[in-house]
């Protein structure tokens, strides 16, 4: 039998946390890493659709990184609504899962017709959580109902974990200033990339995801930041 028959279940999750790890070491963009991160977790958490909220000044949250449009869709209602898992997940500082069976709160109908039509059974938000402090939440959207199981649950805080860590960063753990601003930065950085895919999308007539795609690779071939790029796209200065 050869290694790659034998190979391990959690080899793919072992390499996304080595992937994750060696960009936080090498230097990153922030929503990169956050994409990133999101991206992986549809396949090592058996995940529909996966998406990181970040809570701004105001302590609203707000979309930062997101694998689909329809994932999108669901978090921007919760957000809207200011109801759902992720909502009640970012005020507890708990887990909060909910599916179908047996239905959701009633005050969380908005949400759960929603997601039910975009084909979401089942939701499971997580804290990213800074000591005492809760800076956002790490959601999976999936489309079977269920609980998370143990290897999942353990496996999802840990990329929450290096979620929060990515924002903040190790020598701003003590300090709620720094760690706002961070926070501000990454959402303002997220508003400029928004506009960029938008500007890529109708330019090449492509959908936002693949916009996204188009402006990260072309960031990280030319080793700038893609918040650089992002600009010089709106701006006109630069183009490809």
């Amino acid at each position: 039998m050869t290694d790659e028959q034998t190979q391990h279940p959690d080899d793919e999750l072992l390499q996304t946390f080595a992937l994750l790890t060696e960009t936080l070491v090498a230097g990153y963009d922030v929503v990169d890493l956050l994409q990133t991160l999101v991206d992986r977790s549809r396949s090592v958490l058996d995940a529909t659709a996966a998406g990181i909220m970040l809570a701004d000044d105001d302590d609203t949250l707000e979309l930062v990184a997101s694998t689909s449009e329809s994932g999108s869709l669901v978090t921007a209602l919760q957000i809207s609504a200011e109801t759902g898992p992720c909502i009640e997940s970012f005020v507890s500082g708990r887990i909060v899962s909910v599916d179908d069976e047996p239905p959701a709160p009633v005050d969380w109908a908005p949400f759960s017709l929603v997601a039910s039509e975009l084909g979401f059974r089942s939701v499971h938000a997580v804290p990213l959580r800074l000591q005492d402090l809760t800076i956002g939440t790490f959601n999976l959207l999936r489309d079977t109902p269920g609980d998370l199981a143990q290897r999942e649950l353990v496996a999802a805080r840990a990329l929450a974990d290096v979620a929060t860590l990515g924002i903040v960063q190790e020598r701003s753990l003590r300090e709620t200033r720094t760690v706002r601003e961070n926070l501000r930065n990454a959402l303002r950085t997220r508003v400029v990339i928004e506009q960029a895919k938008g500007v890529v999308a109708q330019m090449r007539s492509i959908s936002p995801e693949a916009a996204f795609a188009v402006i990260r690779d072309y960031a990280r071939s030319h080793e700038l930041s893609m918040s650089h790029v992002s600009a010089g796209l709106i701006a006109r200065t630069l183009s490809f």
